[in-house]
């Protein structure tokens, strides 16, 4: 990663604060482009600009806080809820190309790649105690983003976590993408009527089922982004800190499961989510190198 920055206004703006300004703005000139086919496009437009502004407010807030502590939190804060609002953004565009669900796509697939659907071939095996430790591996996803995050920079370091947040961020905008070119509305909202058997669980159960009702929508289901964004930080564990790994390793692993077990998924979107995490992988280098040749022309046109 890099520690290169842009000046603008006197605001010193990092790869991830593009990479996340550049995604706002193309979903809204999507919006405006489709805006035929886009309910509240407008209004699309207005929440993005505001985002935007709030966004860099906080950041300009962080870059001038007076303690360690101060710069990480609100960091961290701008950063994460950037991304949450862009997996929300991406909500009404989602049929602007296919103009319908492709759900049957999937479903096809996987009844003859397994013979049976998965997620209803599950049913089999669902009981409290089991659907209690997959709720668990997934809820427990959220908090261990800003975790991993703080141990990253506290034990190596700002440019560390700017690679954690950058390569998180595009891995986060290529599953936007692909729930615009291969829009799939889920398991529940596609089958939800075959399944006879109630998820019942305990805490994180309820925890789990709050997160479907209150942070998902139909759709925003194929890359998962579960998947892609828990592949990634469990690459930068093993590439920061290794006893994190470690420990991340039987979480991820059951994350994977958890999220079609659970019903928020096919098995298809788990394999195409993981895939896009080693893509993203593979891209951001070149990425990186690409903003590290923009900011050094600017540094030196800045010098003449």
């Amino acid at each position: 990663m890099t520690d290169k920055t842009i000046q603008i206004a006197g605001f010193r703006v990092r790869a991830t604060d593009a990479l996340i300004l550049f995604t706002l703005t193309f979903l809204s000139l999507l919006a405006i482009l489709f805006s035929g086919s886009v309910e509240g496009w407008w209004l699309l437009v207005l929440k993005n600009c505001g985002a935007a502004l709030v966004y860099l407010l906080v950041v300009y807030l962080s870059q001038r806080a007076g303690t360690k502590f101060l710069r990480f939190f609100l960091r961290v804060a701008a950063v994460t809820l950037a991304y949450a609002y862009l997996f929300g953004a991406v909500d009404k565009l989602q049929l602007i190309l296919q103009g319908r669900w492709l759900d049957d796509y999937v479903l096809d697939a996987e009844q003859y790649i397994f013979g049976v659907q998965p997620t209803l071939w599950l049913q089999h095996f669902t009981i409290p105690v089991l659907t209690e430790w997959m709720m668990f591996a997934y809820v427990i996803y959220v908090p261990l983003y800003p975790v991993l995050c703080g141990i990253i920079y506290y034990l190596r370091g700002e440019v560390a976590m700017e690679d954690y947040f950058f390569t998180l961020g595009f891995t986060n905008i290529l599953c936007d993408i692909g729930f615009i070119l291969f829009p799939v509305a889920g398991p529940i909202a596609n089958i939800g009527h075959l399944y006879t058997v109630p998820l019942k669980g305990y805490v994180f159960t309820y925890l789990g089922e709050l997160m479907r009702s209150h942070l998902h929508y139909v759709g925003g289901t194929i890359p998962s982004p579960h998947c892609a964004a828990a592949t990634i930080m469990w690459v930068m564990a093993y590439r920061y800190h290794r006893p994190s790994f470690i420990l991340l390793t039987p979480i991820i692993l059951l994350l994977y499961v958890s999220t079609f077990y659970c019903r928020y998924h096919y098995v298809t979107d788990a394999v195409v989510g993981i895939a896009v995490a080693f893509v993203a992988l593979a891209i951001v280098p070149y990425l990186i190198r690409f903003w590290e040749r923009v900011a050094t022309r600017q540094g030196s046109a800045s010098a003449q």
